[in-house]
């Protein structure tokens, strides 16, 4: 393979972002999902707050931007979808396997959606419930009722997941311009907008400076192993590195966009939204007598408690799990379009492999759905340590977050940091081969990033004990 192989000249088989703001929205929108929202403040609550928080900021720092610009400059490289991307560089000189990270990035995202897209259904549900009043002086347990109904009641996870996916799917078959600019440009403002609203009324309203110190006053007595793989597997999972939305979103990049300045801004933008959602969540927690370290149901079984007791908790709790389908459908946008531009690549019309691909996810999702009620017992892989009590639910989540998603991140960081033409790479991230900036970034992408993702893999497989 040659190292100082000169960029692809394959034509763009897909339009461009209309301007660099549509694609910083649709990048931002990719990266802000669940996993800020929902994820992130359990997760900081269960390890310590503020120990927890500066070290998830180091690694967006250190890490996260310098993979950012790896996946946006793979992308804008190929011009083409992931795998279209991948064969390219095979065709160009590169083994054959490196192919393998175009399939993850069609895969990781697909597999993930046909889960994603059932959480996303329970935060639709909960707005119908909290315009119903059915959060009025709720009580601990009335709430863990109210969410296990929820769970138990298959036929109304289905409807919530097929009214969601249909929306995925249409957004997506009317293209980039019609569909997924067109969205953002609504939905990221919103988000941004609801989410000041919601964290300003409550720090004011709540225990606002319990919260911040709980975020902010870092407990280095509580840093520990744990506390740092957690973080690391956070900030990946959070900024969508590995998930090949943005290997997509970088192909309808125009070649006049700086790929440093647009990482910083998605970086830190997905940063904001996960501490303003600490904000939002914590004052709450705090002033209810609620447990920050809930865990998974701090969202949908804890805070309707609070809602319930709060002044305007009505309208408070539907703009937040208003604000929550906001999040979760700019990143399901992002988890369908790969497949789609792979199709593309291929000739094929986009509507109808929107259909085709999200009508599979919908069906797939179906089986998921039922592992909370139907198959709630049925657990396939209990030959497995690590899997032996997880449904099909958790089965899924458990492979692609902390198996598929880190190795195609691996995979990424080893491609374009030592078999990736380095001229390529300079082109395309706009630093000179000689300067110090290319240095920081291939040190990290080099040496830092596959390290750190590498014994992140060993840990959620075999174990943090």
């Amino acid at each position: 393979m040659a190292e100082e192989q000169s960029q692809d000249q394959s034509p763009a088989h897909h339009v461009q972002w209309s301007s660099r703001s549509a694609f910083l929205m649709a990048s931002i929108g990719a990266a802000v999902g669940l996993g800020n929202l929902w994820r992130f403040p359990y997760i900081a609550g269960e390890n310590g707050g503020g120990a927890f928080v500066l070290i998830y900021i180091a690694f967006v720092l250190i890490l996260g931007i310098p993979l950012i610009m790896a996946e946006l400059a793979l992308g804008r490289a190929g011009k083409m979808s992931a795998i279209g991307t991948m064969t390219a560089m095979v065709k160009a000189g590169h083994s054959p396997f490196w192919k393998l990270i175009g399939w993850l990035s069609i895969l990781v995202p697909l597999m993930g959606l046909t889960y994603y897209s059932v959480v996303a259904g329970w935060s639709l549900d909960y707005i119908t419930k909290a315009l119903s009043g059915s959060f009025a002086n709720i009580n601990a347990a009335e709430s863990g009722t109210l969410f296990e109904g929820l769970l138990a009641s298959w036929p109304r996870l289905t409807l919530w997941h097929t009214v969601y996916m249909l929306s995925v799917i249409i957004v997506v078959s009317l293209g980039v311009k019609a569909g997924l600019e067109s969205t953002v440009k609504i939905m990221m403002p919103g988000l941004f907008i609801l989410l000041a609203i919601l964290s300003t009324y409550a720090m004011f309203t709540g225990e606002g400076i319990k919260a911040f110190n709980f975020l902010f006053s870092p407990d280095f007595s509580r840093i520990t192993a744990h506390t740092v793989l957690i973080a690391l597997g956070q900030a990946l999972f959070s900024l969508a590195i590995g998930v090949g939305a943005l290997i997509t979103y970088g192909a309808y990049l125009p070649d006049n966009v700086s790929l440093p300045k647009a990482a910083a801004i998605i970086a830190v933008a997905d940063t904001i939204v996960a501490l303003l959602a600490g904000f939002m969540i914590f004052p709450i927690v705090f002033q209810y007598g609620l447990t920050p370290g809930e865990g998974p149901g701090l969202i949908f079984a804890t805070l309707p408690i609070a809602f319930g007791q709060m002044p305007g908790g009505m309208i408070f709790g539907f703009m937040f799990f208003l604000l929550l389908t906001f999040a979760a459908f700019t990143s399901s946008l992002a988890m369908l379009e790969p497949v789609i531009a792979w199709f593309e690549d291929r000739g094929m019309s986009r509507r109808l492999t929107s259909w085709a691909a999200g009508t599979g996810t919908w069906a797939v999702g179906l089986i998921v759905l039922l592992s909370f009620n139907v198959l709630s017992d049925f657990k396939p892989l209990s030959f497995i340590g690590a899997l032996a009590d997880k449904n099909l639910f958790g089965i899924m989540d458990f492979i692609v977050a902390n198996i598929m998603l880190p190795i195609n991140a691996l995979l990424l960081a080893l491609f374009v940091g030592w078999a990736m033409g380095r001229k390529m790479i300079s082109d395309q991230i706009g630093y000179p081969l000689k300067s110090r900036g290319f240095r920081i970034w291939q040190f990290s992408t080099r040496y830092i990033a596959p390290i750190c993702i590498t014994i992140v893999i060993y840990m959620m497989i075999f174990g943090m004990d």
